[in-house]
């Protein structure tokens, strides 16, 4: 369990009067939480607090670390199932040459056919701060080369030093 959604166990529940349920879906009601420690006790189990904030305290009588596992088994097939997006990145400059251009255009088109997402950054040096208009038109001469194979996800935008434009690839 993480640090922040911290379950309190046992003899930590302070409230005098809790909802405490079985593990076998048993109600007991609304009891003293030490009647509820003892029940558990008796049980071999642990007295979980489900839901602090409701009146009463809602408890569960169960198996503490069985129920942890299982959340973690949970939260790893979750994280095996989660598609893991790649993104490249090719840097540009406002200077560039055309055959420079083609040559980044062949490698973000193979990146784009792998299913990678590929993230143009034009650099401004210098006084090309002055005028990002140049990133901005040289990432939409690059769109006009790559727009049958892409989608664009992102238009230039400028942050600080660079002009930025994502792309990804086409379903």
């Amino acid at each position: 369990m993480s640090k922040e959604k911290e379950v309190l166990l046992n003899e930590d529940i302070k409230a005098d009067e809790i909802r405490c349920v079985g593990d076998d879906g048993k109600v007991y009601g609304i009891i003293s939480s030490d009647e509820a420690l003892e029940i558990a006790n008796r049980l071999g189990l642990d007295l979980v607090m489900i839901a602090p904030d409701a009146k009463p305290p809602v408890c569960k009588i169960m198996d503490f670390g069985k129920f942890r596992y299982q959340q973690e088994k949970k939260q790893k097939e979750a994280k095996k199932k989660q598609k893991v997006i790649d993104t490249k990145e090719i840097k540009l400059s406002v200077k560039i040459a055309q055959n420079d251009i083609n040559y980044k255009v062949k490698h973000a088109l193979e990146f784009l056919s792998q299913g990678k997402h590929v993230r143009f950054r034009v650099f401004l040096k210098g006084r090309e701060m002055a005028s990002p208009e140049a990133g901005v038109a040289l990432l939409e001469k690059i769109w006009t080369m790559i727009e049958n194979e892409a989608n664009r996800d992102k238009e230039p935008n400028f942050e600080g030093r660079y002009v930025n434009m994502l792309v990804t690839p086409k379903k």
